[in-house]
């Protein structure tokens, strides 16, 4: 869930912190105070597009920072960033997105940069925002299957049958490549064998090359290095000033003084190591000078190598790209990228030499993969099937008290059409699923993308959501953990507001909930509230954001209902905190 929002610079707003609570809560406000800035902001940091003129005039950048808390059972989330080799801690990630007056925009997920697409990505699984400009999830037909196959408690079935329906890929795959044209065998072939039999000649150890561009630069640099190891030996031993003459005369002198002076034992001691370790490292060093030769052969044979081992990782990284080609990873060293070209060839190769022999099997278990796969599909489709009536009436009779009397919603399932004389099987089965909705009576049933109003999206979602929340193992596999709903009161009042409001609450026990609106009735039900207000200072304009106290949400539920916060106001904002406040607000 969200627990902190800050945002910097981003229009009206200089720099606020936002703290939310899991339930549900609201944004409330004058009109034109800034509720669509807060909300904007949280968009830009779920991955929409945006430029600099979001940038606070007078600023250089805008950033927008959250501190996520991530359920221990959400594995979708958990298991992004673990493919990512992300870490998180405490069970919580910070995400920060900013922009520069230049257009230029980072992205960090716990301080690993990441695109936008990744962004989007990941918030996606966390965060359902509902607005009239933002209907992520619910317009995506994907989706539309995952919540039904969760109303259904299909999710296990799904997932098994995707596993199996990949393998087939697979499979298929490998069948196709052994029905690949004999030459065209052949041909691959003999290009493998002929790079793992130049890479087996080469020879190439893990970390060669480091270790040989040491030393050709020690063999490249050597009247150099020699002047310097010969101005060392000279200081070290060579010289009568040296360090090591010096040494020894400076501890004779003070073994004599320690005689007569016991106090000085201590210096004694210390200047005897120092002498003693003068002429370990003099021993050493003398050693290294003596060893110290030039070998101009050495260095021709070194360079050669290296041009070698750079030769052939440049013809085995920078080519793997063209088709057909193993893959590796061209950012590794030289010897470990040619060395796992020649294991990826040498696993192609023993896959094509033995073609013909698997081909058979190959294509009986395919057959038998198909009908078992078949009668998975079957299964799923009846269950879907029933799932997607009961689905259908049930949000239909919520939306009835949401404002929307003579809405009908349904949940089509969809044969992917006849193939072949038989069923075409997907990812995920053998139909697809399309949530569809009428608004008023005698119209068709539409897909929900040319529903106008986003205000009627969100209360479609507000459905879908409460109905969810109530199946059986509810929350378990809906991924998202924070509902955005912003402008679902627009158009209604009275009851259906307060349907609208009791229906947040509902799905606010469950997932955290955070809503933009200008309605007391829905308010007055918030475990947290915070008000939005705008105000002049020294010429400037400025958005500011306050967590209301119980008094402070008193008077702005008072000033929702009237305009002002006089008494019958406020009396009637007693009323309704004491009929439906919640114990938190």
């Amino acid at each position: 869930m969200l627990e902190e929002l800050s945002i910097r610079n981003y229009a009206l707003i200089e720099n606020i912190t936002l703290s939310f609570q899991n339930g549900f809560n609201v944004l409330s406000g004058e009109t034109g105070a800034g509720k669509s800035i807060i909300v904007g902001s949280l968009s830009f940091l779920l991955g929409a597009k945006s430029d600099a003129e979001v940038i606070r005039t007078g600023a250089g950048e805008a950033s927008v920072t959250a501190v996520i808390s991530i359920n221990k059972k959400n594995d979708e989330a958990l298991q992004w960033l673990v493919n990512r080799d992300i870490s998180i801690e405490d069970e919580r990630v910070i995400v920060r997105r900013n922009i520069k007056t230049g257009g230029k925009s980072s992205i960090y997920i716990q301080n690993v940069p990441a695109t936008r697409t990744d962004l989007a990505d990941f918030m996606g699984i966390l965060f359902d925002l509902h607005g009239q400009h933002n209907h992520e999830s619910l317009l995506r037909k994907e989706t539309h299957r995952r919540y039904l196959d969760h109303f259904a408690g299909l999710e296990g079935e799904t997932f098994e049958y995707n596993r199996n329906f990949l393998s087939l890929a697979d499979k298929k795959k490998a069948l196709e490549v052994s029905l690949s044209s004999e030459r065209d065998r052949d041909n691959r072939l003999e290009l493998l064998n002929y790079a793992v039999d130049e890479i087996g000649k080469a020879a190439p150890k893990p970390g060669e090359s480091r270790e040989l561009e040491s030393e050709a630069q020690r063999l490249g640099d050597f009247e150099k290095l020699s002047v310097f190891v010969n101005t060392a030996g000279n200081v070290l031993f060579d010289d009568e000033t040296s360090v090591l003459s010096l040494a020894r005369r400076a501890r004779s002198s003070l073994d004599n003084a320690a005689s007569i002076d016991t106090t000085l034992g201590e210096i004694q001691k210390r200047l005897e190591d120092l002498y003693y370790e003068a002429e370990d490292i003099s021993e050493e060093f003398r050693s290294y000078r003596d060893r110290l030769t030039y070998d101009p052969a050495r260095l021709e044979t070194v360079e050669e190598r290296l041009a070698l081992l750079h030769r052939l990782k440049k013809k085995y990284a920078l080519h793997t790209a063209e088709a057909g080609s193993p893959s590796v990873d061209a950012g590794q060293g030289p010897e470990e990228t040619i060395l796992a070209y020649k294991e990826a060839a040498e696993a192609e190769i023993e896959a094509l030499s033995g073609a013909g022999e698997n081909r058979e099997k190959l294509k009986a278990e395919i057959a038998a993969m198909e009908k078992e796969l078949a009668s998975r599909a079957a299964a799923i489709r009846e269950r879907r099937k029933a799932g997607a009536l009961k689905l259908g009436e049930r949000i239909t009779e919520i939306l009835s008290h949401l404002g929307m009397p003579n809405a009908r919603f349904s949940a089509a399932v969809l044969p992917k059409g006849q193939g072949g004389g038989g069923i075409v099987l997907g990812p995920w089965g053998a139909e697809d699923i399309e949530f569809l909705i009428s608004a008023n009576t005698g119209e068709p049933l539409k897909d929900l993308a040319r529903i106008a109003s986003g205000g009627e999206l969100s209360r479609v979602m507000l459905a879908i959501k409460t109905v969810l929340s109530a199946a059986e193992n509810a929350g378990t596999n809906d991924s998202h953990e924070t509902l955005v709903f912003d402008e679902i009161d627009t158009g209604i009042g009275g009851e259906v507001a307060l349907a609208v409001g009791e229906y947040l609450t509902k799905i606010g026990a469950i997932k955290q909930i955070f809503c933009v609106t200008h309605l007391a009735s829905i308010a007055v039900r918030a475990d947290n509230h915070l008000k939005v207000e705008k105000r002049t200072a020294e010429g400037r304009t400025y958005t500011e954001v306050t967590s209301l106290t119980p008094e402070e949400k008193r008077q702005e539920i008072a000033r929702m209902l009237s305009g002002d916060a006089g008494q019958a106001a406020l009396a009637h904002a007693d009323d309704l905190l004491l009929k439906y406040g919640n114990r938190r607000g």
